[in-house]
């Protein structure tokens, strides 16, 4: 196909280094003070904007690296002020893996705006433009820029068109998101399956019909993104998403630097300047020391032209690979890889993205290993009563009524906006966290993330020291010379395990943007419904968003490293890693089987963990808040 265009036409560059870029490569590990070096530097390049925060780097920052999301916001901010900021926001879960109330979303999106964000790039994980009507209308009120992301996804031919993903599918969402009041439409393709002529058409027939601008954002995951960039600047493409060449590729945005030299005296040349941004990527290059034990893809290949098929996120392959193996069923991956089509066809062919990619990938585990739809997650069971929106075609009723037939809150599913149903949580979270937030960001990361927030919050002041995994690694580089242009212009797993001869369900959830996340483990008769009745210490279904980093949970040492029990007695053990929340049961009191006694989060989610006899609570073994290892016990019980 010929390009259209006539005339100078630049093709503007949202640059994603400070944040997709590590997020999809390096478990998102890049420091606040990795990036101030080059900051003043890249915001001299001449860069439409800048993706610098949101997604899982609010997370990473306050759980890992001890690091405050909002500090470093207003640092950027302050050494970038002539180049736009822009946040990736997950719509109703903002940086978190469950829905907020709209109180929250507005006060989160108004403090963003505050600290430095100038776009917020909006998505919602099954393309629900109901999802999207509350943060949309605190970003306008805020006076910023509301890009609305559309999730690009394809069915089981892998190609645009067919009954689901066709171009007037595609059409009525820009349509619906420009109506709503969108500054800008992003087509987002998180898993690297837009191919190259499907962009060109896509693109094309949304600046025929859309007044406002039009932004791709892509990953290199099948080895397709530079081709599919390219036929989308000749389509007339308003801006790219790209990121500097040593955190692109794999399962990251095209290079940047490529794409110059490809435009050069073309009528969409960027006008960027390429040995400006060599010298910029040489500086990246001196931080691999640091960040080569957080790379995700170990490959020898730089893409993976097996999402093709199966068309799963970088992110959730390796998700699944690490529940396999704490299942001792790596052998198993082939047929998880053909059940996930089946599954997500079931569920309405929701776009894999995040949470739905985690949903999708943590069934056709379950379906795999347990038979189809035995073993069926909170999450899911949420899913099917619409509190994650509505997907794209209808459930599959059959599978639906299995799915509902004992959940707690009935068999017919709601239809209304999933934030309908959520009530405030502000002044909760203001109340809880007194004494302790000294301002109104403080008390967003507590909101967001009461147990690990609040541990960020007691490192930030002093009061606990940071866990030994947060030692930095390594220091900072010198930074290479930077060479001045001369011509300046001014981006939930599932599974079972057995405890004491009785089978629970666990649910994984990836980690939005690295390290270990929270599990959660519930007796499998037992249901959650966090969406209906939020819980304040909540941070349910998971992660990111396109590719994502998954790393064994560090060993901390419990509050008692021996725990003994009399024959007889029962215990409750943690099934991995993870942080105990609370104790739902106390010492002394009366449990029946199937009882929840203790909360563990684990993988980014929190489940109950079920009393295994009729008895009573004979010890409780951590304090709230502790990390624990895989096999710690957490609860004795004896027998009634």
């Amino acid at each position: 196909m010929a390009t259209e265009l006539s005339g100078k036409f630049p093709l503007k560059i949202t640059d994603t280094t400070f944040r997709d870029a590590h997020q999809s490569v390096a478990s998102t590990r890049l420091r606040t003070k990795d990036m101030e070096p080059i900051a003043e530097q890249m915001n001299s390049v001449g860069f439409h904007s800048m993706e610098v925060w949101g997604g899982a780097t609010f997370d990473v920052a306050t759980r890992f690296l001890f690091d405050d999301p909002w500090e470093r916001l207003r640092i950027l901010k302050k050494l970038m002020p002539q180049t736009p900021l822009q946040m990736l926001l997950r719509g109703q879960n903002l940086v978190g893996y469950r829905n907020y109330p709209d109180d929250v979303v507005a006060a989160f999106v108004r403090h963003s705006a505050e600290c430095g964000v100038d776009i917020f790039r909006i998505f919602d994980s099954v393309n629900d433009e109901r999802n999207l009507e509350a943060a949309t209308k605190a970003v306008k009120a805020s006076g910023k820029h509301a890009q609305l992301a559309i999730c690009y996804s394809v069915t089981e031919e892998g190609r645009l068109g067919g009954p689901v993903y066709n171009l007037e599918y595609f059409l009525r969402k820009a349509r619906i998101f420009e109506q709503m009041g969108a500054d800008s439409i992003c087509l987002k393709d998180m898993a690297g399956l837009l191919a190259p002529y499907d962009a060109y058409q896509i693109i094309h027939a949304l600046k025929q019909e859309i007044q406002v601008p039009i932004q791709l954002h892509t990953h290199y995951t099948s080895g397709m993104a530079s081709m599919t960039a390219l036929k989308a600047a000749e389509a007339g493409l308003d801006v790219l998403d790209a990121c500097l060449s040593p955190l692109a590729l794999r399962t990251s945005q095209p290079a940047v630097e490529p794409i110059i030299a490809t435009l050069r005296e073309t009528p969409r040349d960027t006008g960027l300047d390429l040995d400006q941004l060599s010298s910029l990527s040489d500086y990246v290059e001196t931080l691999a020391p640091y960040l080569r034990p957080h790379l995700i893809n170990g490959r020898m290949t730089v893409v993976d032209t097996r999402v093709l098929t199966h068309q799963v996120p970088g992110g959730m392959i390796s998700n699944l690979l690490s529940q396999l193996k704490e299942a001792d069923s790596l052998d198993k991956l082939p047929e998880v890889l053909e059940e996930i089509p089946r599954t997500r066809a079931e569920l309405g062919y929701p776009p894999l993205v995040t949470p739905t990619s985690q949903m999708v990938g943590a069934q056709a585990l379950n379906n795999v290993l347990f038979g189809r739809w035995q073993v069926i997650s909170g999450q899911m069971k949420d899913y099917f009563y619409g509190m994650y929106g509505r997907p794209p075609v209808a459930v599959n009723a059959d599978v639906a009524d299995v799915v509902l037939k004992d959940y707690e809150h009935g068999s017919k599913p709601i239809t209304g906006r999933p934030g309908d149903y959520l009530p405030p949580e502000l002044d909760n979270a203001k109340k809880e966290s007194e004494g302790l937030a000294r301002d109104l960001g403080d008390m967003l990361i507590y909101a967001l993330y009461p147990v690990t927030g609040k541990r960020f919050l007691r490192v930030k002041y002093g009061l606990e020291d940071p866990p030994q995994e947060a030692a930095d690694p390594a220091p900072t580089p010198t930074p290479v010379p930077i060479v001045e242009s001369q011509s300046l212009s001014n981006q939930a797993k599932s599974f079972n395990i057995y405890l004491s001869g009785r089978s629970f369900q666990v649910t994984v959830d990836p980690v939005g943007g690295g390290g270990p996340a929270n599990a959660a483990v519930q007796a499998a008769p037992q249901i959650t419904a966090p969406a209906i009745q939020p819980n304040q210490q909540a941070s349910a279904v998971v992660d990111q968003v396109s590719a994502v980093g998954h790393d064994a949970a560090p060993t901390v040492t419990p509050d008692q490293n021996t725990v003994e029990s009399l024959p007889g007695e029962a215990t409750v053990v943690a099934p991995m890693p993870g942080i105990v929340l609370r104790y739902t049961a106390s010492e002394g009191q009366e449990v029946k089987v199937g009882d929840p006694v203790v909360i563990l989060e684990a993988m980014k989610m929190e489940n109950a963990l079920p009393s295994p006899i009729n008895g009573v609570i004979k010890r409780t073994c951590h304090s709230s808040g502790v990390r624990v290892g895989r096999g710690d016990v957490l609860v004795v019980i004896s027998p009634s």
